[in-house]
């Protein structure tokens, strides 16, 4: 079976979710204190966000590979996506904001449309983004190991239900902690490219996307958002790229192109 029909709801990029239980309670999710995320990239389609990115160097962006399988391999032209650094409100205009084109997208040379295996791209912006007070790049993970149920952060402009479609104007963050015994819980559909960050209980995830964005422990990008079951089930924790196993293929990519 192919999981981006069984699994796709994460893949179409909302961006992160609070989940609304049977008795109304949203549980989950918070605002951020503005500016604090400083490496959230937000990728904008016609000027309308669609899906997350983490800028990684001061001219490049990662994100899921995915995002560019449905969004610019069948429906747009690259000429028409921005990538955004410096936001926090979607909704207003606050002067923080940088703004990109996008010179050059790269895929990874083994993506598996199949099984989401390898679901990372890169970004090149047209220019270096200014580093500030705003905007900064994140640690990549090159030392050390993560810890099972390590304390990790996913962030993103989401949706306020499980089956809402309207964006928080706000960037927004959930807790989540890591698993590391991730073939629990899906079996042969995970690779050692991936992940896995939610919360035993449920209720804490991100969901319907925010789908490229990312997932960071211990102040350092452990995964980007990729696939799930459902959003903040019990049992079916979100799925990431691991991107432990890629950092020296981002750092040739940034050398070399």
């Amino acid at each position: 079976e192919n999981p981006i029909l069984l699994l796709g709801e994460r893949m179409f990029c909302f961006s992160l979710s609070l989940l609304v239980e049977n008795d109304n309670r949203i549980v989950g999710g918070t605002v951020v204190e503005p500016y604090s995320i400083k490496y959230q990239a937000s990728l904008l389609y016609r000027d309308s966000l669609f899906c997350g990115g983490t800028l990684v160097h001061p001219q490049w962006v990662v994100s899921a590979c995915i995002v560019y399988f449905f969004f610019f391999n069948n429906l747009c032209r690259n000429q028409l996506m921005k990538v955004v650094l410096g936001e926090h409100n979607i909704k207003e205009k606050e002067g923080y904001e940088q703004i990109f084109d996008v010179l050059l997208i790269i895929k990874h040379y083994q993506f598996n449309y199949w099984n989401l295996d390898n679901d990372i791209m890169l970004l090149k912006l047209d220019r270096p983004a200014v580093i500030n007070e705003v905007v900064s790049p994140v640690i990549l993970p090159r030392t050390g190991t993560l810890q099972n149920f390590a304390r990790c952060t996913v962030s993103g402009w989401g949706v306020t239900s499980v089956y809402g479609q309207s964006l928080s104007p706000e960037l927004m963050s959930v807790d989540v902690d890591y698993f590391a015994d991730c073939w629990y819980y899906y079996y042969f559909r995970i690779t050692n490219n991936m992940i896995c960050a939610g919360s035993t209980d449920g209720g804490r995830d991100s969901c319907q996307g925010d789908s490229g964005g990312p997932l960071v422990c211990n102040g350092r990008l452990e995964g980007i958002v990729s696939w799930g079951i459902g959003c903040a089930y019990a049992f079916y924790p979100g799925v990431y790229t691991n991107v432990r196993n890629y950092v020296s293929w981002i750092d040739w990519v940034i050398q070399n192109s």
